[in-house]
């Protein structure tokens, strides 16, 4: 039974502490669209999209107004486009980038995601075809967006594609240089990655999904920030709050992906509990931190921080939904959040430092602006480096890093929206080039060998 109370801090939630459907997603199989004929395959993809999708905004749209909870984002994901194009043999994965922003355009989706590659092993000719269409492809559509999973915990980390995306990385960011770079917040590098992830730029839909899906994106920094103040005891106490605070912020998404589900006639998926900050002021992951007791974001103690509050975050989700998956934890992308963006410009945030908390949040280096003219070796070597964290802990980790072409160290560069802006970031002057050149695989863990 809902009492009169819960609808009322519900409201008060939505109208004054931020809290939203960051995203409704629908994932979308595409293996039956693959043809020796490149452009068949393309046209079948735009006419099966067209026909899934054809009325996700406008039911986005009804639940919203209906419930009165705003959903920011309708999305589409699909599968891994390097394995629906692998049956054309094709020089260029191009056109199939086009067919998905065609669609995208119909549907009046806001992304589109899973123009996607599966590499950790090895790759295919098709992988390889598809990751070097990445920087023309990102460049001549607006909404589609791109993700290669390079590692595994039980693959290990294919070296050779991770310096492969340095140079991907690089000329993205030239081709996109007149809107500062913005193609590489389109693409994410991935450890373990997900296979029913609803955020944006990493969501494909996996190859052992349904022929569709319906996941939704949570998302309340604000909310748990606000909850927080009104916190006064020790961090067990804090932790109890974070968890019932996260149950509420659940439910409300277990609603509108179930009520989605019903009103479209597609199953259910998953709901992705992660703590997806904005730029707007109050609704930042950073400032939860603080509240806890630290004085700024990245000082000695925010790696603790961050690892209660994604675990507690998960710990009261989990009691919400039968159906949780995805990333499902806490966001730390620089740009896209205010209180982040201020502790890297009073310096008291680093990459380094970044680089610990990704150890216990969701996801990883995220949104972070480095000078245009870092090499492609030091770009893969941070990825390396990050690829480790997931592959060692089992968990899921990823890059998606903006070398701002033209930008050097205090410069930002500005998205706008929910991308916001991200002041420059310092790299190490030194070397990686003859480490990253050595290729071949960094071997699986030893806690890989579970059968």
């Amino acid at each position: 039974m809902i009492s009169t109370n819960d609808v009322f801090e519900t409201l008060q939630m939505i109208r004054q502490e931020h809290l939203d459907v960051r995203t409704i997603t629908m994932g979308i199989s595409l293996l039956d669209c693959a043809s020796s004929d490149s452009k068949k395959s393309c046209d079948r993809i735009y006419d099966k999209i067209c026909r899934k999708a054809e009325k996700l905004v406008e039911t986005g749209s009804e639940i919203e107004k209906e419930f009165g909870i705003p959903i920011i984002h309708k999305r589409i994901s699909v599968t891994p486009i390097s394995l629906v194009a692998a049956a054309s043999r094709s020089h260029t994965a191009v056109p199939y980038a086009i067919a998905l922003q065609k669609a995208a355009d119909t549907c009046g989706v806001n992304f589109i995601g899973g123009f996607s590659a599966l590499v950790q092993k090895g790759f295919t000719e098709s992988d390889q075809t598809l990751i070097r269409s990445i920087p023309e492809a990102l460049s001549v559509t607006q909404n589609v967006c791109s993700s290669v999973n390079v590692a595994s915990t039980k693959a290990g980390i294919n070296m050779d594609a991770v310096a492969m995306m340095g140079g991907i990385i690089k000329e993205l960011a030239e081709r996109t240089k007149d809107e500062q770079s913005i193609g590489c917040a389109k693409i994410v590098v991935f450890a373990n990655v997900p296979e029913d992830n609803p955020f944006m730029a990493g969501a494909f839909h996996g190859v052992g999904e349904g022929d569709c899906a319906i996941n939704v994106g949570v998302s309340g920094p604000g909310v748990v920030k606000i909850a927080l103040e009104k916190c006064g005891g020790d961090l067990t106490a804090v932790a109890d709050t974070i968890k019932k605070t996260a149950f509420k912020i659940t439910r409300m998404g277990q609603l509108v992906a179930s009520e989605a589900s019903k009103r479209l006639n597609v199953p259910f998926g998953i709901v992705d509990l992660s703590l997806a900050p904005t730029p707007a002021i109050g609704d930042s992951v950073a400032h939860i931190l603080e509240e806890m007791g630290l004085e700024k974001c990245g000082t000695h103690g925010t790696t603790a921080a961050l690892a209660l509050l994604n675990d507690a975050v998960k710990k009261g989700g989990v009691m919400a939904s039968s159906h949780v998956g995805g990333l499902s934890g806490a966001f730390i992308p620089v740009s896209e959040d205010a209180g982040m963006i201020d502790a890297v410009r009073c310096n008291a945030l680093t990459l380094s430092k970044l680089e610990a908390m990704t150890a216990v949040c969701s996801v990883g280096l995220d949104m972070i602006a480095v000078p245009g003219d870092v090499s492609a070796s030091t770009i893969s070597a941070i990825i390396a480096d990050e690829m480790a964290i997931g592959v060692v802990n089992s968990k899921t980790t990823a890059v998606r890093l903006i070398p701002a072409y033209g930008k050097t160290v205090g410069d930002s560069v500005e998205f706008g929206g929910l991308l916001g802006s991200a002041p420059v970031m310092p790299v190490s002057n030194f070397s990686s080039e003859k480490f990253i050149g050595r290729g071949g695989r960094i071997p699986a863990p030893i806690q890989s060998l579970k059968n």
